[in-house]
């Protein structure tokens, strides 16, 4: 197979020398692989002169019948390359299903249109997963709480945190106006991992950081539904300003202690430092990076 494609190039460029710098060997060489050919074929297939070189009636026969078919072969050969780098496969993503909301969401239409071959699956844990030994391909965290060996690459922007309630809830209760207060309302509490400990609201003002163990009748692992909890009056929630923001606006929440929620690093996608990304994460990645637009 590789004389006849040998042959080929000599009768196609006319020339050894060309036909050895297209293949990447000696002219010398190429000239003995050729002799060699028509040994074995017993019939010449070239005619040399000191000028050029061109095709015997058997070599332009040879041409004729197997050119093509080679043809095709190196055709079908560079289609399996494309395959080959072509993006594919499945992308295991663990996050909370706030950060699922905000960021994976309005990326994945565009994204699978762009990448057919590429599947997501997306499990959602708020707890401190181990990618490694869960086999996930990433994770999402907020930036401060990602592990120095792991790459990060930020997918939104710095947002705090939100203390809200339903304007029925405040009709029946006073409006706090200091966090020491809440331990004396309804609140909606979240248990981030199953038997972890229930989150105590972080506060921080003029450079004083405060935690407060709140207390309430609910008390949930997802941020939708302590969203859901807060529309329906249960009680005051802690949320991230961008869950909360377009029910504040509506007038369905009420916002309190503005001046006491504090800003966190934003959302990040982490996972482990190492060279053998696939083309299919290494796509994903630059879809969901955070662009500052």
């Amino acid at each position: 197979m590789n004389d006849i494609q040998a042959f080929l190039a000599v009768a196609k460029e006319k020339s050894f020398t060309r036909a050895a710098a297209r293949l990447r060997v000696s002219p010398s060489a190429l000239s003995h692989t050729l002799r060699n050919l028509e040994a074995r074929l017993g019939v010449r297939l070239l005619t040399r002169t000191t000028r050029n070189v061109s095709p015997t009636e058997a070599g332009e026969r040879l041409m004729q019948s197997v050119g093509p078919l080679f043809e095709q072969i190196n055709a079908e050969i560079d289609k399996i390359g494309e395959l080959r780098d072509k993006p594919a496969g499945t992308i295991r993503i663990t996050c909370s299903d706030d950060a699922a909301e905000q960021l994976l969401r309005p990326a994945l239409p565009a994204f699978f249109k762009a990448y057919p071959d590429i599947n997501v699956e997306i499990a959602i844990d708020y707890g401190f997963t181990n990618i490694v030994e869960q086999r996930f391909d990433a994770g999402i965290r907020l930036g401060e709480s990602i592990s120095q060996d792991m790459i990060a690459v930020r997918l939104g922007p710095d947002w705090r945190l939100s203390v809200v309630a339903a304007p029925a809830y405040f009709a029946e209760h006073p409006v706090p106006v200091h966090p020491q207060e809440l331990t004396q309302h309804q609140c909606i509490n979240i248990r981030h991992s199953i038997g972890g400990s229930v989150y105590a609201w972080e506060f921080e003002k003029a450079g004083r950081s405060m935690s407060v163990k709140v207390n309430g009748q609910l008390t949930v692992n997802s941020n939708i539904h302590i969203l859901n909890g807060a529309l329906d009056g249960i009680g005051l929630a802690c949320l991230p300003d961008f869950m909360a923001q377009p029910y504040i606006e509506s007038g369905q929440l009420q916002e309190v202690l503005v001046d006491w929620c504090p800003y966190f690093s934003g959302f990040h996608l982490y996972y482990p430092n190492r060279s053998d990304t696939s083309p299919a994460f290494a796509a994903f990645v630059n879809t969901v990076r955070y662009t500052g637009k």
